[in-house]
């Protein structure tokens, strides 16, 4: 293989590739490649160019021996940390014996594996302290407290509240799953939003009064139609309704409004919003882009002490995204938070690719 053809072999290849020749050196390196580790290595020494001890160990027994080998190499993007697998093959050139290092992006793969440890690790242990409770609440009812009645009902009062919250926990965790499977397919069914809306906040009246917080609820006089799930629409204005009396100031107002139907910039298309504005304490700026991650609290001890899982606003993401909407998010300290979903208004066609 001549210089030329090897070097138009190499700048072909749609990956990250670089050939290391017997001299140790890098006989060529393509445009991915020089992207990757960050500038034009040609005649530098393997070392040099490539740093990282695993890549380091296979280059040199795959120039020793000609066999093929995999490592790992760890790069940035600028914007975040990338992982690439690296393919090392033995190869005989013209010029003797050469190395030939092609590199795959895993790091999806590999956000993917940490998202399901994490994932795993965060529910043992949501599980984990309420299991604790009442078991030992159990074995101090077998024992110590067999016989004491004002004891026995103060325990299986937090008993049954610790059981509550592994219930709750278990129910968002199927309602998450649900949602996830069913995100890829755009509901086609045409409901009235408005009185999907209006049916999921009956339920909750009771529940803010109980806080003395009345929940005002506005909406246009035409019925607002879109293409949803009527159940799952239902479920974002409940979690996020609970949320506003969950993290609300008593004896204050819960805010529900829907617009009429308006230019979306971000929808390319018109569309309409639903908002659910609070009188809380508000949010920190810094929390705010992460609020839908699974588990994630602004204020871990207050929200398990009121009863939240942490799952609540994870949902709501993948709804609105099913739905081929937008949620938005704005809020000021001691000023409340208004929590926007945006959903489109289209002509529903069944015939259409879920996509």
């Amino acid at each position: 293989m001549s210089d030329d053809s090897e070097l138009v072999l190499v700048d072909a290849l749609p990956v990250p590739a670089v050939v290391i020749g017997a001299n140790e050196r890098v006989r060529r390196i393509n445009n991915h490649a020089q992207n990757l580790i960050g500038t034009d290595c040609t005649g530098w020494h393997y070392i040099t160019a490539l740093r990282q001890p695993g890549v380091l160990d296979a280059v040199e027994a795959s120039l020793r021996d000609g066999g093929h080998r995999n490592a790992r190499f760890l790069g940035s993007d600028g914007a975040r940390d990338t992982t690439w697998d690296v393919t090392l093959v033995g190869a005989v050139l013209p010029a003797g014996r050469a190395v030939v290092l092609t590199f795959q992006d895993i790091t999806a793969v590999e956000e993917a594996g940490q998202m399901r440890r994490d994932f795993i690790a965060n529910v043992s242990h949501e599980l984990r302290t309420p299991l604790t409770a009442v078991l030992g609440f159990i074995e101090t009812l077998r024992g110590p407290a067999r016989d004491d009645a004002a004891a026995r009902d103060r325990f299986l009062d937090i008993m049954e509240k610790e059981a509550g919250r592994m219930h709750r926990l278990v129910e968002d965790l199927l309602s998450l799953s649900r949602v996830e499977d069913q995100e890829r397919n755009r509901p086609r069914t045409s409901v009235d939003l408005g009185q999907v809306i209006d049916g999921a906040l009956d339920p909750l009246h009771p529940l803010a009064a109980e806080r003395g917080m009345r929940i005002a609820w506005t909406a246009p006089d035409a019925r607002i139609r879109v293409a949803g799930d009527s159940t799952q629409l239902a479920q974002v204005v409940t979690n996020l309704v609970e949320n506003a009396v969950k993290y609300g100031h008593a004896d204050s107002t819960i805010t529900v409004t829907l617009t009429e139907p308006a230019p979306e910039t971000s929808l390319r298309q018109h569309g309409v919003r639903l908002s659910v504005t609070d009188e809380g304490e508000g949010i920190p700026v810094h929390h705010i882009a992460r609020l839908t991650e699974r588990f994630y609290r602004v204020d871990t001890h207050r929200s398990r002490e009121i009863g939240g899982t942490g799952l609540g606003l994870a949902i709501v993401k993948h709804i609105v995204n099913r739905h081929r909407g937008r949620l938005r998010v704005a809020s000021e300290l001691r000023q409340g938070s208004t929590f926007t979903v945006i959903l489109p208004i289209q002509e529903l066609n069944p015939a259409a690719d879920a996509d």
